[in-house]
């Protein structure tokens, strides 16, 4: 098996770390299994190296347990440590959606309306890597919109260790749809500058994320 690169920003690392990562959540790969290095260089046809650090990033999700100088293997988080990584998560987005609501520019504005409209067309189409590129996009538009680079990098930071779980509950029948729907409330209120109803639509969606991973989770 190999591995194409169809988003030309995303590194080989990346990839491989989000086709490892949808494996682990959906159970083929299970907790206690080993990832050893050579086996899955084989397996996608590519070198240790992109390897190697797909594995790093894997471990910073908590999705496996790097061991030094043995095989790594698949963990999961415990639920409170989940609970703990989105409660983050849920806090820095809305900190991020608020200042976005002030402190956007008319340009920045625009470009988060357009990658809002192009996620509405791809409720239709159901390309699964695209809706999760866009849906990266989204979000990191409204990091950036919030000017504020340190807040940024710790939203950011976070991101990558839940994102596996994120993009998870997109499986949910009818997620797609309905997460469109809470941006849409998140979007209206930036662009009206309302910087509470920003805050606490992006609060609100984060929260939800995290009740349809439950809902996914234990139908596995």
């Amino acid at each position: 098996m190999s591995i194409a690169i169809r988003d030309s920003r995303r590194t080989l690392a990346e990839v491989l770390k989000l086709h490892l990562a949808d494996e682990i959540v959906r159970g083929t790969l299970t907790p206690g299994a080993t990832l050893d290095e050579m086996e899955l260089a084989r397996r996608f046809s590519v070198s240790r190296t992109p390897v190697r650090e797909a594995i790093r990033q894997l471990a910073a999700s908590g999705l496996i347990e790097a061991r030094a100088h043995r095989a790594a293997v698949v963990a999961q988080p415990s639920e409170e440590r989940l609970n703990g990584m989105f409660e983050a998560m849920a806090e820095l987005e809305a900190l991020c959606a608020g200042f976005a609501a002030e402190r956007m520019t008319t340009p920045e504005r625009r470009a988060l309306e357009l990658v809002h409209e192009e996620m509405r067309a791809l409720i239709q189409t159901g390309d699964p890597q695209r809706v999760h590129e866009v849906n990266e996009a989204f979000h990191s538009a409204i990091y950036a919109g919030a000017h504020n680079n340190y807040l940024a990098e710790m939203t950011v930071a976070t991101r990558s260790r839940v994102q596996p779980f994120r993009r998870a509950q997109f499986r949910t029948l009818g997620r797609l749809a309905k997460s469109h729907a809470e941006h849409d409330r998140v979007v209206a209120a930036i662009l009206r500058g309302e910087r509470e109803r920003a805050a606490t639509a992006m609060h609100e969606h984060i929260g939800t994320v995290r009740e349809t991973y439950e809902v996914y989770a234990s139908s596995l």
